[in-house]
């Protein structure tokens, strides 16, 4: 028994048995940690199945919703600038309600002048030299324009 005793006592049984435990114990271990890493590369893998199909299913409805927030934004511009439109025309059309304005505006575009004043039209020469330069109406009376227009389209419904 000394024989055994001594044996089972000496430092290279000792070492040779601590060596295996603590390889038995990192055995266990990398077992564990590759059990949790194998657990947990499935569990990421399910989780991002489940994001990519999320993002799938919602791409297209999230793209309408954005689109047609701005439709929505652009309906509204255009319906305040129709706002701004309708209150520029009913001033305007207040405007044409006073006889005043009615008769500076005649004055001033037609060239009227009431009974007993006398009309002139400055033209400045520059301005004179380019519309004779120019081709077509540009050198006619606006009147001549208007009735050659209107003789046009007579033409056009004579022959129907």
């Amino acid at each position: 028994m000394a024989v055994k005793d001594r044996d089972r006592f000496s430092t290279t049984t000792r070492i040779r048995a601590l060596g295996e435990q603590t390889a038995a114990r990192v055995y266990r271990s990398q077992t564990k940690r590759q059990a949790r890493r194998s657990r947990l590369t499935g569990r990421a893998a399910l989780l991002v199945m489940v994001l990519c199909s999320l993002v799938v299913v919602l791409a297209y409805p999230i793209r309408q919703y954005v689109a047609q927030r701005a439709e929505i934004a652009d309906l509204q511009r255009e319906k305040q600038q129709a706002r701004q439109r309708v209150e520029h025309l009913r001033d305007l059309k207040a405007r044409w309600q006073d006889d005043a304005y009615a008769e500076q505006q005649i004055r001033l575009r037609l060239h009227y002048v009431m009974p007993g004043e006398t009309g002139f039209i400055v033209i400045d020469p520059g301005t004179a030299r380019q519309s004779r330069a120019g081709a077509g109406a540009a050198g006619r009376p606006w009147y001549r324009t208007v009735f050659d227009g209107v003789d046009k389209a007579d033409a056009g419904t004579s022959h129907q």
